[in-house]
């Protein structure tokens, strides 16, 4: 990499985005949280454990727990390819989607922002997943695509039934229901997620006569996956701006401000197994944010959430006034190997500490990351 680039990229992104990162001190942070998304154990856990109706299973994605069962799928049929990535499926790497769906439901994030309707209050139907929600909406493109780029691939193999998704009762024409439909929509989405579960299949071809899945290339599979997981997300993006319209003003930042910083988290491929994902996702907001949340002096939020909201927000305006060059930059830094490792480890470290030490970068990064080892132990030995 050349130096006078490519680490002031590294820098810069690691200054705005410390807050985002730090204060994690282990897993104990998240003590007293199940490590699941919220009802997992109630989500569909089989294809047939959907609603069969007229030769098809059909799939009310309204519904928290059938959009639950979506992922539970998902990771169910691609357990095998990680199995040398730690017990019990935890180091799948698909685990950061239905977690982030988990934390949408339990801070109230798919309920009906405009109060029109009970959809997503506990006083009303508290599994519903409202059309009026922006984060909803957005998340629709990261589970029901994903979920129907894998039915294509054939990670569930020969089907004996169709795949149809129920539409909303309003705004339909912003969603796609079907392999056929979504294809016909929006074909350069359906390709990368497809493109992604191709390759696991491709891997268990491979080594039908080993013992083990020796042809997966993490590296591989994270970028396959952060590819068409950023790809959902500037397709969505656009579409779902007029849902804006209904969140208060600094959650709509909040919103756009996470979108963003996606971008600059995905060009690192890091690694959304569950331990990880639930220990860096501790430290966004226990709630929506509302009109008089002043950053980063939310009185209910602790000082690391009011300081990861506060740098979200630093990142993407420093990469809007830069045109975008902040990303551009960063993502140069990210695209060979050796600087992605220095990126995760930057990221990871930066959890591992109160403060960012710049020095850090030129001694080997400073201490060790979370061991996702422990926390598997720890979990096993709960169970």
């Amino acid at each position: 990499m050349r130096p006078d680039v490519d680490i002031h990229a590294l820098l810069t992104v690691a200054l705005t985005l410390s807050a985002v990162t730090a204060s994690a001190q282990s897993e104990e942070n998240a003590a007293g949280e199940d490590v699941y998304p919220p009802l997992w154990d109630l989500a569909p856990e089989n294809l047939l454990d959907f609603q069969v109706k007229n030769g098809r299973i059909v799939i009310n994605a309204w519904n928290y727990l059938e959009r639950l069962g979506v992922y539970k799928n998902l990771l169910n049929s691609s357990v095998k390819y990680f199995t040398t990535f730690g017990a019990q499926n935890f180091g799948n790497i698909l685990w950061g989607l239905p977690l982030q769906h988990g934390w949408q439901f339990r801070t109230g994030r798919l309920a009906d922002p405009s109060s029109m309707t009970s959809c997503g209050y506990e006083d009303g139907d508290l599994l519903c997943i409202s059309v009026r929600s922006w984060w909803s909406c957005m998340n629709y493109y990261l589970s029901v695509i994903p979920f129907l780029g894998a039915v294509e691939a054939g990670l569930f193999g020969q089907l004996q039934y169709n795949i149809e998704i129920s539409p909303p009762e309003e705004q339909r024409a912003d969603f796609c229901y079907s392999v056929a439909d979504c294809r016909s929509r929006a074909p350069g989405l359906m390709d990368d997620w497809k493109a992604y579960f191709e390759y696991l299949l491709s891997t268990e071809h491979k080594t039908m006569n080993s013992a083990t899945f020796s042809s997966f290339e993490l590296d591989h599979a994270l970028g396959l996956m952060w590819r068409a997981h950023v790809a959902s997300i500037a397709y969505a993006l656009p579409k779902f701006q007029d849902r804006l319209k209904h969140l208060s003003d600094t959650e709509a930042n909040f919103g756009e401000d996470w979108a963003n910083g996606v971008d600059f988290i995905a060009a690192t491929h890091f690694r959304t197994d569950l331990p990880t994902t639930n220990i860096f996702q501790t430290f966004l907001p226990q709630r929506m944010l509302v009109e008089g949340d002043v950053l980063p002096s939310i009185s209910d939020f602790s000082p690391q959430q009011n300081r990861v909201l506060l740098s979200l927000r630093a990142l993407h305006k420093t990469n809007r006034l830069t045109g975008g060059l902040l990303l551009k930059l960063w993502q140069k830094a990210m695209s060979t190997e050796a600087g992605r490792k220095m990126g995760r480890k930057l990221i990871e470290d930066l959890a591992s500490s109160q403060e960012f030490d710049p020095a850090g970068m030129h001694n080997g990064f400073g201490r060790r990351g979370f061991d996702s080892t422990q926390f598997v132990e720890k979990k096993q030995s709960q169970d």
